[in-house]
């Protein structure tokens, strides 16, 4: 297949496999939907993944055996606002219109008419909503709708329910003006109080099934006199091979952060090589004494796993942003971005991460401390891409800390984001990693308050130096987020905290200064603290 041949874009949607073409490849799912498909159910809210009203579950086929499958499909949700029409190729889609068949139909006799009407039951969720009270004006309704549903079918399938603050975690990303939370989260509880409604999965899998491609996918529609291409590799070789090609083609993978880019700036992104459908970049396993992230793994796997091995991280996991981000968003493309007020790079810099990059078969490693040069510059060549991080073990065993500051305490971009690791010999400082997003142009590690500190007794005297030095270690910008002297004075406090929640007595436990209580339970849920 040449680069100009181009093949529709296949996916299942409302009970059939429909074939799309003629759309640039940046056409968001959402306008899709509303404008061409005219399912206008799913909301158009803020337009930058935010807000939540555009919710859409998203299936993809799952190999047999794979934890927290549904009937053989994997569920997310994602924001329909910013994922591009190419990327669902080969997947189904879902949308508040398909719950309303999934209740079943009662057929009643209108004696006046002498004719039978089709009378369809709203699905469990829909009517736990109706009885909780969980709607007022109604806009951002469906995508809740569509986060609790995907909440059900997995809990259905387990067999479980969710605990109140596990049903906030999963809407964190859907916010609401009207009602408040509160009838929201009755609902989600109510919902499993319900006469069931299965979900039968069988004709979702067989499409797919009949979707399913080795090859690479190759679209283009015309942005007026040329064409744009979206390519879609499968494996990492031929992911290389149009990397090295095309070092021009904008690298794409779950579009958290490019979709605003069109959205919000307008911007013509020209080629893409979407990198979503290459399953080996989503490999996240111990290889040896570290921890392997493909670039592509889920910002939800990533976290899932560091923080299976670092309890401590659980907050900085769950407040990194909304499921649907997490769902779709990547830890690869969060370091590649290399926002300074990315949350990734400060933890994986404490943890001493190295990032591996690829350009065609040469394959090169770095420390991750390294990799970044200036403001949204860093150490990639022409036709190079990320292709995974390497955490040292070792790393995940020290007294490993993630804190986040922001305006709002769920799914908000942070203002200051702090990464710390420590090894203490008896009472004195062996290690230190203190690593900082937000108060430079890029994130690094404060190698003044760290020198401050390294052999030093672990006191509140060590603490004083190290917050003394972190004032020469960092000239803090000031934004609508936050001022420099306040970006400076939160580091400062954090490294207080640190101490108290580290010291040899009296030590703070996790639960002392998280709004959650962290007990280990299956992938360390969250329990709610207030119970």
């Amino acid at each position: 297949m040449t680069p100009t041949t181009t093949s529709p874009i296949r996916f299942f949607h409302q009970g059939r496999t429909v074939e799309v073409g003629g759309v640039h490849p940046t056409r968001s799912v959402l306008d899709w939907l509303r404008e061409d498909a005219h399912c206008t159910g799913t909301k158009e809210g803020c337009n930058e993944g935010d807000c939540g009203a555009c919710t859409v579950v998203i299936g993809e086929l799952a190999p047999e055996g794979t934890p927290g499958t549904v009937g053989g499909l994997k569920l997310e949700t994602v924001n329909a606002c910013i994922q591009f029409l190419p990327t669902l190729h080969g997947k189904a889609l879902f949308t508040v219109e398909d719950l309303k068949t999934r209740g079943g139909a009662d057929c009643t006799h209108d004696a006046a008419r002498h004719d039978k009407h089709p009378v369809q039951r709203l699905h469990p969720v829909q009517q736990a909503m109706v009885d909780c009270h969980g709607s007022q004006c109604g806009f951002c309704t469906p995508g809740f709708v569509m986060s609790l549903w995907s909440t059900y079918e997995h809990h259905q399938t387990t067999g479980t329910r969710p605990s109140r603050q596990q049903l906030a975690d999963d809407l964190s990303g859907n916010l609401c003006r009207c009602t408040g939370y509160r009838p929201i989260l009755d609902a989600g509880q109510r919902m499993f109080d319900l006469p069931a409604v299965p979900f039968d999965t069988r004709p979702v899998v067989q499409a797919l099934e009949g979707l399913r491609r080795d090859a690479t996918f190759h679209y283009a529609a015309p942005r007026g006199e040329r064409l744009d291409h979206f390519h879609a590799p499968t494996t990492l070789e031929a992911l290389a091979a149009l990397r090295e090609s095309k070092p021009a083609a904008r690298l794409l993978a779950g579009s958290t952060d490019v979709g605003l880019w069109v959205n919000k700036q307008f911007r013509d992104l020209g080629d893409i090589v979407y990198v979503g459908d290459v399953a080996e970049l989503k490999v996240v396993e111990e290889r040896g004494d570290a921890l392997y992230i493909g670039a592509g793994a889920s910002l939800e796997a990533a976290w899932s796993a560091l923080a299976q091995r670092a309890p401590s991280l659980v907050e900085v996991w769950l407040r990194f942003a909304s499921p649907p981000i997490r769902h779709a968003g990547t830890m690869g493309g969060n370091v590649a971005n290399g926002s300074p007020i990315g949350d990734s790079p400060p933890v994986l810099m404490a943890l001493d991460a190295q990032i591996e990059l690829r350009r065609g078969e040469r394959t090169r490693r770095l420390p991750l401390t390294d990799f970044y040069l200036d403001y949204m510059k860093n150490r990639l060549e022409p036709g190079e891409f990320v292709q995974g991080l390497s955490v040292p073990l070792a790393a995940l065993r020290r007294q490993v800390r993630a804190y986040k500051i922001s305006k709002r305490f769920d799914c908000d971009i942070s203002a200051l984001c702090a990464g710390f690791a420590l090894t203490l010999d008896g009472d004195t400082v062996k290690e230190v990693r203190l690593a900082f997003g937000g108060m430079a142009g890029i994130v690094k590690r404060a190698a003044g308050a760290e020198a401050a500190l390294l052999g030093q007794p672990w006191t509140q005297q060590a603490v004083k130096a190290a917050q003394q030095a972190l004032a020469q270690d960092f000239q803090p910008l000031s934004d609508m987020r936050a001022s420099a002297a306040y970006r400076l004075q939160v580091a400062q406090n954090l490294i207080q905290r640190l101490w108290l929640e580290t010291r040899a007595t009296d030590a703070l436990p996790l639960a002392a200064t998280s709004v959650w209580s962290v007990m280990p339970h299956d992938v360390l849920a969250v329990q709610e603290s207030a119970q």
